[in-house]
């Protein structure tokens, strides 16, 4: 009988502790992947990313600039960054400033062009979530609603 009643009791046994927090810290992994993307945090995150992305860019196109006393032209674009120039004599080019040619956080390529239509010294777009350049969701490095409005 002491058999019987050891078995009972071995059957109505609870969850452990480790189990516990196991299960929980899989719901709260699965629920930090699924969230933004339900919430449309997502797309928010993309774009931070590409800001941070033109951040780099920038950065790479001062050093260009203090080392050539000019920006890449809209003909070299952003490979000038990457590859040295046709028109840059071999010893004159300052080298490579970034390692491939960028892409924003939606995997479009980065449109370049010097000099600005803008009032900057180059214009750096992204096309945004839909891809397409020219449309509300673009980021770029002036202020576009501005320039919207003096158009």
């Amino acid at each position: 009988m002491s058999n019987i009643a050891g078995m009972r009791r071995g059957s109505r046994r609870g969850f452990t502790m480790v189990e516990i927090i196991l299960v929980v810290v899989i719901i709260m992994a699965l629920a930090m992947v699924v969230a933004p993307k339900l919430t449309g945090q997502a797309r928010k995150q993309r774009e931070n990313i590409t800001k941070i992305s033109m951040t780099a860019i920038k950065s790479a196109l001062q050093n260009f600039e203090t080392e050539m006393s000019r920006f890449p032209t809209t003909q070299e674009g952003l490979q000038a960054l990457v590859t040295r120039p046709s028109g840059i004599d071999e010893a004159d080019w300052p080298g490579q400033k970034l390692e491939e040619l960028p892409r924003d956080a939606f995997g479009t390529p980065f449109r370049y062009a010097c000099p600005s239509d803008n009032g900057m010294d180059y214009d750096l777009i992204s096309a945004g979530a839909d891809r397409k350049f020219g449309t509300e969701d673009d980021i770029a490095n002036y202020d576009r609603k501005n320039r919207e409005e003096n158009l």
